[in-house]
């Protein structure tokens, strides 16, 4: 089963993005817990939540992905911008268990100057503080492109926020193809060895999701501008590989693509046809 999904406003609801979803050719969406800058969340709709759980099992819709704001960065040098991450997360993770056993991703953040140990001990120690043992929810570290002083620029810096981490087993990765291609993993002519060195470092049994996005920048430019689906420098053909990849192809995929509904309607109609 190709899971095949983008990212949708969650401004009208969980209902209603099942049906916009539907509307395009998905069997999955992505979304953002609250305005992608930051601020208050909407207040859970329980009827509307009620709908979507119907709808969610009725039109056999697999894991959906919540998407962190990204003004939450658990490994800021101000000690209020880390306590509104870790509050923002908090609250994101109790209102993931409304839709239980979903996904939740989350930039691991910057650690501004710090360096990337004090950055990864801060990360994990805002993990250690929201995580808890009755939740349903996998949260997924996302990997970066590496710009600036991110975190996760690499698998080995995932690897250690894990290592960590005292609820590991809370844990997973999104990989998304436009961060690593950005940050120097050669998924256009080595995508086996990147999966090998994944699998090694971290170990592909965390891998829960794909973020499926071409890159407007050269491999190891540490850019991070997404590019419609075989438009940019990973290209058609390569996403073909990734997405029939014998460790890929059975995980969730979201479109983050500079892209109308229109647009990821038509990249969804592309990437069914390239999918085996």
């Amino acid at each position: 089963m190709f899971i095949i999904g983008a990212h949708l406003s969650s401004s009208k609801g969980y209902s209603a993005m099942l049906r916009q979803a539907q509307e395009i050719g998905a069997n999955t969406f992505q979304f953002f817990t609250r305005n992608p800058r930051g601020g208050k969340a909407k207040d859970i709709d329980c009827s509307d939540v009620e709908e979507f759980l119907k709808l969610k099992e009725s039109e056999n819709f697999p894991v959906i992905l919540a998407h962190a704001p990204y003004t939450l960065n658990c490994c800021s040098d101000k000690e209020e911008v880390r306590q509104f991450a870790v509050n923002t997360f908090a609250d994101d993770l109790k209102r993931m268990e409304y839709t239980p056993g979903q996904l939740y991703n989350f930039h691991p953040g910057s650690h501004v100057g710090q360096g990337a140990k004090k950055g990864i001990e801060l990360i994990a120690g805002a993990l250690n503080s929201v995580l808890y043992s009755e939740m349903t929810t996998t949260v997924l570290l996302e990997t970066m492109a590496g710009k600036g002083t991110e975190i996760g620029r690499n698998f080995q810096e995932l690897k250690e926020i894990i290592d960590k981490t005292e609820l590991s087993d809370k844990l997973g990765i999104c990989l998304d193809t436009c961060h690593v291609f950005d940050g120097g993993y050669d998924i256009v002519n080595d995508l086996d060895g990147v999966l090998e060195e994944f699998d090694k470092t971290i170990g592909l049994s965390r891998l829960k999701a794909v973020h499926l996005n071409d890159s407007k920048n050269p491999m190891g430019s540490h850019k991070d501008r997404h590019e419609k689906i075989g438009q940019g420098n990973i290209g058609a053909d390569a996403m073909a590989r990734i997405i029939n990849h014998p460790a890929l192809k059975d995980l969730p995929f979201y479109l983050e693509t500079p892209n109308d509904i229109g647009g990821y309607a038509e990249e969804i109609k592309l990437l069914k046809t390239l999918y085996d």
